[in-house]
C-alpha cells in the first residue's frame, strides 16, 4: 500500500467524522422535533437554531462520497450500487427534510404536513446512515468481481446493523439537545427541557456503543491491524469519557458549551474508531462471499489520481474551514426575540 493510499482511507473517514458532528446535531434536532416542540415559538427556536448552517454543515457527506469516487472506485461502486436503496432513501429523506425548511414558513396551510416531513426527512438519514455503516463492518455477499449479491434493504438490517444504527440516531439525537440547550433562550422551558433530555440519550448513547462493541467481538470476530491496537483503545476511551464529561457538565456543571463540545468528540471518535478498526479494509466480504475484501489496496485509484486530488484538499479544505468558523462565529450566542421574529424559519 502507498503512503497516499493510507492518507486517502482516513481522510475519507476524517470527512465522515466531520459531517457526523456537524449535520449529526441538525438531524437529531430534526427527530426530536415532535417532541420537544410544545408551541410555536418552540417551533422557531428548533429551525431557527439550525436554519443558517444545516446545510454548510451537509457539505461533508457529499465530499465524502466524492472522495471515496475519486480515491477508491471499486468500494464506491459496491456501496453505493448494494446500497442503493436505503441510499436513495436517504437521499429523498435529506431533499425532503431541505424542502420543508422552505415551505413552512411560506404555506401556513400545510405546516403540518411540513412538520411531519422535517421528522421523516431527518429520521431516515440518521438511522440508515448508521446501518450501512454497520453492515460495512459486519461484511456483505459479495461475487468474484466485488458486487452485492444480497436483498436490497433488507438484506442489509442485521441485528448488529440495527444497533449501529439506533447507535447513530441516539447520538444524533443528544447531540441535538446538546444544541438546543445552547443555543435557545434561557432561562425558557425549551432550553430546560434539552438540558434535562441529554442525559437520558447519552446514557441510552452509551449503553447502545458498549453493547455493539460487544457484538464485535462476542459475533463478528472481526481481522483488526494490530498495529493500530493503541489507537483503537484511545478513541474507546475518547467515546466513553466524552459521553460521560458531557452529561457532567450537562447535569452537574450546567455548562452547554462544554456539554455539547464533549459529546462532538465522543461522535467523532467513533468514527476514527470505526476507521481505526477496518484499517485497510474499506468493504468487509461475508463469510458466504465468493470475493474477498475490498481494501484500499485493491480498490486505490492511482498515485497520480490521488496526488491531485491531495493537492485539490490542500487548497479546498482550508476554504470550508473558513465558511465553518465565519458562519459559527456569525451565528454564536444564544438566540433572543428579535432573532425569532428574522428570517424565513
Amino acid at each position: 500500500m502507498s503512503p497516499l493510499e493510507v492518507l486517502w482511507f482516513f481522510l475519507v473517514f476524517v470527512l465522515i467524522g466531520g459531517y457526523f458532528v456537524l449535520d449529526g446535531f441538525d438531524l437529531g434536532i430534526g427527530v426530536l422535533f415532535p417532541f420537544i416542540a410544545k408551541s410555536e415559538e418552540d417551533q422557531a427556536v428548533l429551525r431557527r437554531a439550525i436554519g443558517p448552517i444545516w446545510d454548510g454543515n451537509e457539505v461533508w457527506l457529499i465530499t465524502a462520497g466524492g472522495a471515496l469516487f475519486a480515491a477508491f472506485p471499486d468500494a464506491y461502486a459496491t456501496t453505493f450500487s448494494g446500497y442503493y436503496l436505503p441510499i436513495m432513501l436517504v437521499l429523498f429523506g435529506l431533499i425532503v427534510r431541505a424542502v420543508s425548511f422552505e415551505f413552512h414558513a411560506g404555506d401556513p396551510a400545510w405546516r403540518k404536513v411540513w412538520d411531519v416531513c422535517f421528522f421523516v426527512g431527518s429520521l431516515l438519514p440518521a438511522l440508515l446512515l448508521g446501518v450501512a455503516a454497520g453492515i460495512t463492518f459486519e461484511g456483505i455477499p459479495m461475487d468474484a468481481h466485488g458486487n452485492y449479491i444480497g436483498v436490497p434493504l433488507f438484506g442489509l438490517i442485521t441485528p448488529f446493523s440495527l444497533l449501529c444504527g439506533l447507535t447513530g440516531l441516539s447520538m444524533m439525537m443528544a447531540a441535538g439537545a446538546n444544541w438546543i440547550a445552547l443555543k435557545a433562550p434561557k432561562p425558557s422551558a425549551l432550553q430546560a427541557r434539552c438540558a434535562k433530555l441529554g442525559m437520558p440519550l447519552q446514557i441510552v448513547a452509551l449503553v447502545l456503543f458498549v453493547a455493539a462493541t460487544a457484538c464485535v467481538f462476542l459475533y463478528i470476530h472481526p481481522t483488526m491491524d494490530p498495529a493500530l491496537n493503541a489507537l483503537r483503545w484511545i478513541f474507546a476511551a475518547l467515546v466513553v469519557g466524552g459521553l460521560v464529561v458531557s452529561m457532567f457538565f450537562s447535569k452537574v456543571n450546567d455548562n452547554d458549551l462544554f456539554a455539547f463540545v464533549s459529546h462532538s468528540v465522543a461522535s467523532f471518535s467513533m468514527v476514527a474508531l470505526g476507521a481505526c478498526s477496518m484499517f485497510p479494509n474499506l468493504v468487509v466480504a461475508s463469510s458466504d462471499s465468493v470475493g474477498p475484501n475490498i481494501t484500499l489496496m485493491s480498490a486505490g485509484a492511482s498515485d497520480l489520481t490521488l496526488f491531485c486530488m491531495t493537492v485539490i484538499l490542500c487548497i479546498g479544505l482550508p476554504l470550508v474551514l473558513v465558511y465553518h468558523v465565519i458562519i459559527y462565529r456569525t451565528f454564536r450566542g444564544r438566540l433572543t426575540q428579535e432573532d425569532l421574529t428574522e428570517g424565513a424559519y
